[in-house]
């Protein structure tokens, strides 16, 4: 017998909320990957013991709430910034883009139960329709994948998969291996019903720390890369008064000795825009000594604005450019901006006209001897497809960013946190320079080899690591889980309709 079919709808609700909150707890920078874990079987339970499917849909969705309420709770970090003009839409922010996306977990929880079946088949179609869910939260208009479930695996062994599966389907892992064992829980512990969710737990547990234990070893590849930070605070960022300090330090940062063989500074780490910024770009050439630079600038085509990347070569020219073509909505573009700047809202991180324009997609920047660099320009980092859009093989992934947006508790780790997804993904070393932290170097298996803590200026001298071989999922991309998801979705729905005659 279900205990939670004894309770009332609304204790059900609010649980579900709970179990969302403490599910997020897995996420950087706590990482309580465990709590993660059971809250998904408690989860299982409750999903049983709703009546209709609007029940389920709406069980579903307060648990969606809580667990993104908890995981984005930095969104309201940004409208803090200037608090006078924007500190107003701070809690309709959270609100709505908790509410929001948890809007995806409803509809998988609603069809689910109206499909029926079985305890133990219901939870594992549950997995399955929610993961698709995911899937489509991070595609669906410009799509949003932060807080996806896989991301509580991160600096585990488990991380591993995603070099096999990608982020989509190391979620389905965690949910196939988590809600089914929730539901034959909920029935006792008869062995018969237990069988097949524990074997499917086991089996994965097995399988990942197996396919961890012969990842291969990781390679020097003897050359040194100097990430920037010069912890430049949102507020005072682009304050004239402060610019000459911030521009300063990190041409300290880059003359110092010994030289490496690369620099890599944040993104709009140049304040003025690029057509007038022949004097910077002296100055830091004079400072690099003959060292190639990365930086973030922002540069201007006729009416259109850009968040841009350019690389300075060992003369001290400029010989690449990269256009951020990934935005985020209302930080860098407005939707529907002639409408809402009517009524003073503007993007937070570009008040000129309606924002930045996007670039024209993926592109590799040749960087000397270091080989082809992918480059990202904040959260771009956080889209696996924005990687796999990729016109050829990089050789290493180079982050640049202003995580000064964020806060200083939740936001910046779980960005650097999907920045080390992506470098497992691939196969490939990421070097990464943030504005105020964290600065890393992070090798093929996504971990850290070096870094700078957040909210302290410095550099580091980080060797950068050898690319691997291609991997699986930077091969096939997210088409197979998509496949596969599918496939087991209609094979439940199928076996569950013969059943029920």
């Amino acid at each position: 017998m279900n205990p939670a079919s004894g309770w009332s709808r609304r204790v059900r609700f609010a649980l579900a909320a709970l179990l969302g909150v403490a599910a997020a707890s897995g996420l950087a920078p706590l990482e309580y990957w465990g709590v993660t874990v059971l809250a998904l079987i408690a989860l299982g339970p409750l999903f049983l013991a709703s009546e209709t499917p609007r029940r389920a849909a709406f069980l579903g969705w307060a648990f969606a709430t809580g667990y993104f309420a908890h995981a984005l709770s930095w969104i309201v970090e940004p409208f803090l910034i200037d608090a006078e003009r924007h500190a107003w839409m701070a809690p309709f922010a959270l609100v709505f883009m908790s509410g929001g996306l948890a809007l995806f977990w409803a509809l998988a929880f609603g069809v689910t139960k109206r499909i029926g079946g079985s305890p133990v088949r219901q939870a594992a179609l549950l997995a399955v329709a929610v993961s698709l869910a995911e899937f489509a939260r991070g595609y669906v208009l410009t799509g949003f994948p932060w807080a996806g479930i896989a991301q509580i695996w991160v600096n585990t062994p488990v991380a591993q998969l995603l070099s096999l599966v990608g982020p989509y389907g190391l979620g389905a892992l965690t949910l196939l291996a988590t809600l089914p064992l929730g539901a034959a829980l909920s029935g006792g512990w008869a062995l018969r019903r237990l069988v097949i969710p524990c074997t499917v737990t086991a089996g994965c547990a097995v399988v990942a720390l197996g396919y961890a234990a012969t990842r291969p070893p990781v390679e020097a590849s003897g050359h040194i890369v100097r990430l920037v930070q010069p912890n430049a605070l949102q507020h005072q960022k682009w304050n004239p008064d402060h610019e000459l300090l911030f521009f300063t330090r990190q041409l300290e940062f880059t003359a110092a000795d010994p030289r490496p063989d690369l620099i890599i500074w944040p993104e709009t780490a140049v304040q003025a825009w690029l057509g007038n910024a022949q004097p910077y770009l002296s100055a830091i050439g004079a400072a690099a000594q003959g060292t190639p630079v990365f930086l973030g600038i922002r540069r201007a085509e006729g009416q259109r604005i850009y968040n841009s990347m350019i690389y300075l070569d060992a003369e001290g020219r400029q010989d690449g450019v990269y256009d951020k073509h990934h935005l985020a909505p209302f930080g860098e573009y407005v939707p529907f901006g002639e409408v809402l700047a009517q009524f003073g809202i503007h993007g937070l991180a570009a008040t000129t006209g309606n924002g930045f324009s996007a670039g024209s997609g993926a592109a590799l920047i040749e960087a000397g001897p270091l080989g082809k660099g992918l480059p990202l320009i904040c959260y771009e980092a956080v889209f696996t497809q924005d990687v796999l859009a990729a016109p050829g093989r990089a050789d290493f992934l180079i982050q640049i960013t202003n995580d000064a947006w964020f806060g200083t508790w939740s936001g910046p780790y779980q960005h650097l946190a999907q920045a080390q997804m992506r470098a497992i993904e691939q196969g490939l070393p990421m070097m990464r320079a943030a504005n105020t932290g964290v600065s890393a170097m992070i090798d093929p298996l996504g971990r850290v080899t070096r870094s700078l803590p957040l909210g302290e200026a410095g550099f580091i001298d980080a060797e950068l690591p050898r690319p691997q071989a291609a991997t699986i999922y930077s091969r096939i991309g997210d088409k197979a889980a998509l496949f596969a998801l599918l496939a087991l979705f209609a094979l439940l729905w199928h076996h569950i309709r013969r059943n029920n005659g």
